[in-house]
């Protein structure tokens, strides 16, 4: 796969991190670690953290990043940001994405995968260090579905989330991209038969997700996942009305890969009494990554003043 040049003049955007990332992790003010860790159903996952060099975090952040990507270099520019800005962000490999176990960019069972992450973030909130922090979700594209089927999964009575940032929010898969029937039907019907194949007819969801071409990656979905996002993202957005969590939904206008239209009906819909939407006009799917500098630099630092007034302000973090 092509490399593009990443933060700090390295060619790693994509794939393996830097062999010498604890020496960049230091220079931009920050510790990061990586792990692995294996989930209640025994898949095992890698995970990574990026925590302020100094004092104590303002809150806690349990990131997931989409479909197709992973938490190298097309992920960690934005919790490296965060926690420059005093916040602890933990982030995991989705099975079969990265460097966690799984055939690559094959989920079967958006649920499982759901309880997965789940568990790990259920782990991090655990450690003495990190107890009594706000939490936060973040999820982009397919990570911000599943940051609502967490939000959905958990109990009355169960460690509740201060909040929600959904990027681009995989609610409901694009009318413009969806396949016409009956390619649904016939698609769900021989992927009970041949899963993984990666041979779903769609329509170039790179040049539609990310504007910027150096920073494009290739690959075809597999049937069984496009069966799957289809049963799953149906089922959540008949479900919009039951989430109550606090949340800043944001969105880019031009967005073909998942529709901006149902992350404002997610808004209108949704019982939350602290919620936000942002739609960026004429920006793709991927905000956080795909677009040009300064309109990634905008979205992340509305993220961040979202955060900030949720966490007591943008105070010095040696006085926490």
């Amino acid at each position: 796969m092509a490399a593009a040049e990443a933060p700090g003049g390295r060619s790693h955007f994509w794939g393996d991190a830097p062999a010498e990332e604890g020496d960049y992790y230091a220079a931009q003010g920050i510790h990061g670690s990586s792990s692995f860790y294996t989930s209640p159903r025994g898949v095992t996952l890698f995970t990574r953290s990026w925590l302020p060099q100094t004092g104590r975090p303002r809150a806690l952040i349990c990131m997931i990043h989409g479909y197709g990507n992973d938490i190298s270099w097309t992920f960690q520019a934005t919790p490296i940001f965060l926690a420059q800005h005093g916040f602890a962000c933990f982030a995991l490999d989705l099975p079969g994405h990265g460097r966690s176990q799984g055939l690559r960019a094959f989920v079967s069972d958006v649920d499982a995968v759901a309880c997965d992450c789940l568990a790990y973030f259920r782990s991090v909130r655990q450690s003495p260090e990190l107890q009594g922090l706000p939490c936060f979700l973040f999820g982009e594209s397919m990570g911000g579905a599943l940051c609502l089927l967490i939000h959905l999964l958990e109990q009355e009575g169960e460690q509740r989330w201060d909040g929600a940032v959904l990027v681009a929010p995989m609610c409901k898969i694009s009318d413009s991209i969806r396949p016409r029937w009956p390619v649904p039907e016939i698609l769900i019907f021989v992927a009970k038969f041949a899963p993984t194949l990666p041979v779903v007819p769609t329509a170039d969801l790179l040049a539609k997700s990310v504007k910027v071409e150096e920073k494009r990656y290739a690959g075809r979905p597999r049937l069984g996942t496009v069966a799957e996002l289809m049963r799953v993202t149906d089922r959540l957005n008949s479900r919009l009305s039951e989430v109550t969590i606090p949340f800043i939904v944001l969105h880019g206008s031009a967005d073909v890969v998942t529709d901006p239209s149902v992350s404002r009906a997610l808004y209108d819909a949704a019982k939350s009494k602290d919620k936000t939407i942002k739609i960026y006009d004429g920006m793709l799917h991927s905000l956080l990554f795909g677009e040009p500098d300064e309109n990634v630099a905008m979205v992340r630092n509305d993220i961040l003043a979202w955060l900030n007034e949720r966490t007591g302000g943008a105070a010095d973090r040696r006085n926490c």
